[in-house]
């Protein structure tokens, strides 16, 4: 699985690199992304966390991906495991601002789902987000998500004041990535 990649059409999910770490960190720190609570603070920061995905992900406590599209790196995807509920799995997700509204996080999300309801044996998928983050709102409906409510408090966000999340989840019922067939 050192090569794990998947694919839907022009979108591609592989493992992370640390020669991603410069890209990862240009996109995260676009002064448009409003609603991210942390980001890297710098292209160190970045390596020293895309040097830990390995290991992260063999003791399962997170597994993360890079998104490509048509082959170049635009995002990145992943999910923290629950440690005293491991069936249950909190995904984000980040793509570069110039490919915002093309459906490629959709596609992006359909593709992780699979992974982490077939591969990770995840029962639950739960997505966080500010409740002004109304573009990652709407791929989260695309997606079959469902509003569980709200969550008040429960973060910091950059500018270290705590906020409200809303909570979307979606249940996997019959042990199938919904709307992909492996």
């Amino acid at each position: 699985m050192a090569n794990e990649k998947l694919s839907l059409g022009d979108v591609t999910l592989r493992y992370p690199r640390v020669s991603d770490a410069k890209r990862s960190f240009e996109i995260l720190n676009n002064k448009n992304f409003h609603y991210l609570a942390s980001h890297p603070k710098s292209i160190q920061n970045e390596k020293d966390f895309l040097k830990n995905a390995t290991k992260n992900r063999k003791k399962n406590l997170r597994h993360d991906f890079a998104i490509l599209y048509r082959g170049i790196v635009i995002g990145g995807i992943g999910v923290k495991i629950n440690q005293h509920m491991n069936w249950i799995g909190e995904m984000g997700f980040f793509i570069e601002e110039r490919y915002w509204g093309k459906g490629i996080t959709t596609r992006a999300i359909k593709l992780f789902e699979r992974y982490c309801f077939k591969t990770l044996k995840l029962h639950r998928i739960e997505i966080l987000m500010n409740p002004k983050n109304y573009a990652s709102e709407k791929v989260a409906i695309k997606n079959k998500y469902e509003k569980e409510g709200l969550l008040r408090s429960i973060v910091k966000n950059r500018a270290g004041k705590w906020s409200d999340n809303l909570l979307y989840a979606k249940i996997n019922s019959d042990g199938k990535a919904e709307g992909l067939h492996v």
